[in-house]
C-alpha cells in the first residue's frame, strides 16, 4: 500500500543549517573585509575551530585504504572507550596567510580554556616567529561551541591571552548555522580526514604522526602536539569578572564582533 501511495525506505538528509539570520550574508561580508585589511597590513589571520572527537584504538575509521587484496585491517566490533587511552580532541589553528594548520590533540573537555590555550600554543611556537612585529590578531571562530560567541569563558581566556602577548584579539563569529564555512573546515580539516582515511587511530602517537604527515599540492603543511592538560568543565564566569575585561564590541553586531585588549597592568608580562 505504501509503494503505491509513492512511499519508498529513506534515510535522513542533513539539510537544515538552523536559522537563516537577515545579516548572515552581511556578516560574511564584514568578516572577509576585516581578514583583507589585516592581511594586508601584514597581521595574522587565524581561523579556529574543534574537529570532532575521535575514540582511541582499533576502532574501525571511515573511508578506504590500500591493502593487500582480501586483508582488509581487522578493527574491533563494538565502538566502545577504551579504558586508558578514551578520546582525542584535536583543535585546529588555521593561519590563513601562511596557509598552515597547528592542531593541539587535547584529552580532556573541549571548553573554552582548552581552546585558547590552542591558540596560546599556536602563538608560542609558530605563530610569533612568523609575524615577529604583530600588534594585532584576527581571530574567525564558529558562532557555537568552546569557542562560541555567547561563552563567557571563551572571552574571558583570550583576555588573559591578549595580556600575556601584548596582542589586540579580534574575534568575527560566523553567523548562526553556517560553521561548514568556516576556513578551517575545508582548508585543513577536511585535508586531515582525507589523510587518515581507513586507518584506525590506534594511539595518541598515530594521531599525531597522521596529522602532521598531512600536506596538500596548494602547500599546505601542518604541525600538531598532544595536549595532556586537564580542563575543568563547567566553569562559570560572574558578572564582576566580566565588567574586568576590555572588551571593544563593533559598530556592526557587535555580538559577534569585538576586540580585546591587552590591559595595560599585565603587559609588562608578555609572551613571546
Amino acid at each position: 500500500m505504501l509503494y503505491e501511495q509513492g512511499y519508498s525506505l529513506q534515510a535522513n538528509r542533513k539539510t537544515h543549517e538552523g536559522g537563516d539570520h537577515p545579516d548572515r550574508d552581511a556578516q560574511f561580508e564584514y568578516v572577509n573585509a576585516q581578514a583583507e585589511a589585516f592581511l594586508a597590513a601584514g597581521e595574522p589571520v587565524v581561523s579556529v575551530d574543534a574537529k570532532k572527537k575521535e575514540l582511541v584504538g582499533d576502532f574501525k575509521n571511515p573511508g578506504r585504504e590500500w591493502q593487500p587484496q582480501g586483508k582488509p585491517e581487522q578493527v574491533r566490533v563494538y565502538d566502545f572507550p577504551i579504558k586508558g587511552l578514551g578520546r582525542a580532541t584535536p583543535y585546529g589553528v588555521y593561519d590563513v596567510g601562511q596557509n598552515t594548520g597547528w592542531v593541539n590533540v587535547g584529552i580532556d573537555h573541549d571548553t573554552a580554556a582548552f581552546a585558547v590555550e590552542s591558540i596560546r600554543r599556536w602563538w608560542r611556537e609558530v605563530g610569533h616567529l612568523q609575524y615577529p612585529e604583530a600588534k594585532r590578531l584576527l581571530i574567525s571562530a564558529d558562532g557555537g561551541g568552546s569557542n562560541g560567541s555567547r561563552v563567557r569563558l571563551w572571552k574571558w581566556e583570550l583576555q588573559q591571552l591578549a595580556d600575556e602577548t601584548g596582542l589586540s584579539i579580534t574575534v568575527c563569529h560566523l553567523p548562526p548555522g553556517t560553521s561548514k564555512w568556516n576556513k578551517i573546515e575545508h582548508r585543513l580539516f577536511a585535508w586531515i580526514s582525507q589523510n587518515w582515511r581507513g586507518k584506525p587511530l590506534t594511539s595518541y602517537a598515530v594521531i599525531l604522526k597522521l596529522i602532521a604527515a598531512t600536506t596538500t599540492e596548494a602547500g599546505l603543511t601542518v604541525q600538531c602536539q598532544l595536549d595532556t592538560n586537564s580542563y575543568l568543565a563547567g566553569r562559570k564566569v560572574s558578572d564582576e569578572e566580566m565588567a574586568t575585561l576590555s572588551i571593544l564590541p563593533a559598530p556592526f553586531h557587535g555580538e559577534w564582533n569585538y576586540t580585546i585588549q591587552p590591559r595595560a597592568t599585565q603587559i609588562d608580562t608578555i609572551i613571546p
